[in-house]
């Protein structure tokens, strides 16, 4: 059991949903949730297979908080760092990710948080919120994947348009904290860094474009029934920056692929 003075305590932002997130010296206490004991699976079998980009589940403290190994390192949050070297090495580290979870198979009856998914057979378990709030940076570069409170099982691509939905980003550029990335470019730049296969590659927009549809729906629904977070989210407009996404990348689509020829 972990014991700890609320003095010690620092709290940590960033997040759009989950509260209560301190840091405690060398650890991060978050509350727990129904999803907590499928994610520290999760989390174990990555410290089990040598991953070293994740934080590592160390127990519960007197408060009944999980309790997580801080990753040092910096947040960006937004505007993130729009290098193409940045952008590569979040494909790459993405991609270790993927590899280390290939083998794991979580229980049959692993709870886990709901959220959009393609038709695809799930093939990992996804981050499925590669945002700049959820990547550690060290020397300018991205090194690990924190709040893994959106884990779900998907399909790789689907995971990796979710993580290019904020990095390319596809989005309107009226939305965009910098609307002058060349997000065609930005976009190929992640899937040769990633190792996208060709019948990936042609896959990608439409299911970056069924993404979209499917997250306006989902968060529509935690909005209203979950509140919290979700509806702060919702009323301030992030559905209108979802369809807002989706046109332009209906509108742009043509043009987008031909960076993935």
């Amino acid at each position: 059991m972990f014991v700890v003075s609320r003095a010690d305590e620092v709290p940590l932002s960033g997040g759009d949903v989950t509260e209560g997130v301190v840091r405690v010296g060398d650890t991060v206490r978050r509350p727990l949730k129904a999803t907590s004991p499928a994610v520290h699976t999760l989390l174990r079998h990555l410290e089990a297979v040598g991953f070293d980009g994740a934080p590592r589940v160390l127990g519960i403290d007197e408060l009944g908080r999980e309790v997580l190994t801080f990753v040092p390192g910096d947040v960006p949050g937004r505007p993130f760092p729009a290098g193409e070297d940045v952008l590569a090495e979040l494909a790459r580290l993405q991609r270790r990710y993927h590899d280390a979870v290939a083998g794991f198979r979580p229980r049959p009856d692993a709870v886990w948080e709901t959220g959009s998914a393609d038709d695809a057979a799930p093939e990992v378990v996804g981050h499925c919120d590669v945002t700049p709030e959820n990547v550690v940076f060290r020397d300018g570069l991205p090194v690990a994947l924190i709040d893994f409170d959106m884990a779900r099982p998907v399909s790789r691509l689907f995971d990796v348009v979710t993580t290019l939905r904020h990095w390319a980003p596809i989005a309107d550029p009226v939305d965009r904290d910098r609307p002058d990335l060349d997000t065609g470019r930005r976009i190929r730049v992640f899937a040769d860094a990633y190792g996208l296969s060709a019948a990936e590659r042609l896959r990608l927009l439409p299911t970056a474009r069924l993404r979209l549809d499917r997250s306006y729906v989902a968060m529509k629904r935690k909005a209203e029934t979950d509140g919290g977070g979700w509806a702060v989210m919702w009323e301030s407009g992030i559905g209108q920056r979802i369809r807002r996404a989706a046109a332009w990348l209906d509108a742009n689509e043509d043009d987008l692929h031909r960076f993935l020829q």
